[in-house]
């Protein structure tokens, strides 16, 4: 679409019901929050939709924002919006490259689609929660106790070897959890800033499993949740274009 990539994403159990037949059974949206130790909470903000638009380009992104949101008027109205921004080309805002052990681009629709055969068939799961950074304490550690932090090295993005059990590289691993494909981006302000997380998977139970690791529900705590605190949590279904076609 005029250079821009639109993903429409429906809250699952709301997309069951315009496709039940079309629909993986096991998805719900994020309903409850997620507590762990010591009153640690990632809320729950589930919403009906979402429409995530990336582009290289923010006025063609803007133009066909408006032009989305025009067709859908009549229907809903926007809860949230929040624009974001590539930071160093592929770094988050603690400055570390973000991604690392995505699948490749060619390998992506392979791991993270849900398989010809199944219901929702094309379709994938979006988890997407807004993160928002505590600057100045990360930015107080040296680069040796961040690296411990996050479990990789800063500027070459290596896996520290060995990697504390609680650095987020070891709560998030993907050889424990399975694939998931990361699209994260940097959003806010000088003075209020973060990250959006958005995850893909062919498979809810990876996301929600990596997110209790990261809670310390089984496990110490991410060390990274005392320097990133998150602000909104939810679920989507995104179907493939065919489906929304035949549904619609």
């Amino acid at each position: 679409m005029s250079g821009v990539n639109l993903v429409a994403g429906f809250r699952p159990e709301l997309w069951r019901e315009l496709a039940a037949d079309d629909s993986p059974e096991d998805v719900e949206g994020f309903n409850s929050a997620l507590s762990g130790p010591d009153g640690y909470t990632m809320p729950a903000t589930q919403h009906d939709a979402v429409l995530w638009l990336s582009g290289s380009e923010y006025d063609v992104i803007f133009d066909t924002a408006r032009e989305a949101l025009a067709a859908v008027d009549p229907f809903c109205s926007v809860a949230e919006e929040t624009s974001s921004w590539p930071y160093r080309h592929d770094r988050d805002l603690t400055g570390f490259i973000d991604g690392s052990e995505n699948p490749s681009l060619v390998d992506a629709p392979e791991l993270v689609v849900i398989p010809e055969g199944s219901p929702g068939a094309g379709g994938t799961v979006l988890l997407l929660q807004k993160w928002s950074h505590d600057a100045e304490a990360w930015e107080a550690l040296t680069v040796t106790r961040q690296e411990a932090v996050i479990g990789r090295t800063k500027d070459e993005s290596v896996e520290l070897d060995p990697k504390p059990d609680d650095s987020h590289v070891a709560r998030t691993d993907q050889d424990t959890f399975g694939n998931i494909f990361r699209r994260n981006m940097p959003y806010g302000t000088v003075t209020e800033h973060g990250t959006m997380f958005v995850g893909f998977s062919a498979d809810q139970t990876r996301l929600s499993t990596m997110l209790e690791s990261m809670a310390g529900v089984a496990g110490p705590p991410d060390q990274l949740t005392r320097f990133s605190h998150p602000l909104t949590g939810a679920y989507y279904f995104v179907p493939s274009i065919g489906s929304i076609k035949s549904t619609g």
